[in-house]
């Protein structure tokens, strides 16, 4: 699925998730009509990382992701960006439960 297509299925609400404790200062993350992720973009972080792992979420369904990533460490830090990926889409779950 091209880029432009892939943003045209991107219909339901998407987040602008604030991180806290990792590199990265922004996650934004949005789903499709089917529930999938369809969109994910780290704003700062560790580039190819970051780019990498959105690629391989696109398609995914949140509770896989989160199942998969959930608890992630970086290094000494509590956290991480796979980690703060599941705290953006479970406030994304929790939007698109209130439309």
């Amino acid at each position: 699925m091209s880029e432009i297509s892939q943003q045209q299925a991107c219909q339901r609400p998407e987040v602008l998730y604030k991180t806290r404790g990792t590199c990265s200062q922004f996650i934004q993350v949005a789903l499709d009509e089917d529930g999938r992720i369809c969109q994910c973009h780290f704003h700062g972080g560790c580039d190819g990382n970051t780019k990498g792992l959105s690629r391989l979420v696109i398609g995914m369904k949140p509770q896989e992701v989160i199942s998969r990533l959930d608890g992630i460490r970086c290094g000494s830090k509590s956290t991480s960006c796979p980690d703060q990926l599941c705290r953006a889409l479970e406030q994304l779950n929790r939007t698109a439960q209130e439309d």
